[in-house]
């Protein structure tokens, strides 16, 4: 009998001792990263400290230089060591560093999407002080491509922007004749 109430008791204080330590770990936040999800919220707007490529910058995210790839959209490449430069690559890069210019950006989540991708960039919409969602107006002004290869839940208002651009043979579309690519997106040609 004696062995009995010993082993509960050290059932007990097992327990006891585990939830004492998830709820002082939920306190610090010992496990804030361990299921972050794509609905982290980062309130406020952040500054932009630099600029990759078209589609992809870094911010100040409290303190923290965080990298943002925007989600939905994909610009030609200007400084993958793979590829060579491509067509309206540095053009994509200019208009994206113009657009934002000196603003703050504010960062949105997608619930449909990853909250980053395979090389631990966030994922996010980035928009303007005045609204304007820089993804979209990327692909609007022909600077780069719908990216649906991955589910976000703007792929029919982004894929309707790539159609009117397209058809309107604005930027790289009527510069760079852009080719169908293995992912069912379209991929600009290398600089002439």
């Amino acid at each position: 009998m004696a062995r009995f109430r010993k082993k509960r008791l050290a059932s007990i204080v097992a327990t006891v001792i585990t939830s004492i330590l998830i709820v002082v770990g939920q306190r610090y936040g010992w496990f804030d990263t361990l299921n972050e999800t794509a609905q982290t919220v980062q309130p406020g707007l952040y500054r932009v400290e630099e600029f990759a490529d078209g589609d992809t910058i870094a911010v100040d995210m409290n303190g923290a230089k965080e990298t943002i790839r925007f989600i939905g959209v994909d610009t030609p490449e200007t400084h993958d060591p793979r590829k060579a430069v491509q067509c309206f690559g540095q053009a994509a890069a200019d208009f994206t560093k113009n657009l934002i210019g000196k603003n703050n950006v504010r960062l949105e989540a997608d619930p449909l999407n990853t909250n980053r991708d395979r090389y631990n960039r966030l994922l996010r919409y980035v928009y303007l002080p005045n609204g304007t969602l820089v993804n979209l107006e990327i692909i609007k002004q022909g600077y780069g491509f719908a990216y649906t290869s991955f589910p976000f839940s703007k792929v029919d208002e982004f894929s309707a922007a790539q159609k009117e651009a397209r058809e309107s043979g604005r930027g790289l579309w009527s510069s760079c004749n852009p080719s169908p690519n293995q992912y069912g997106g379209f991929t600009s040609n290398d600089a002439p």
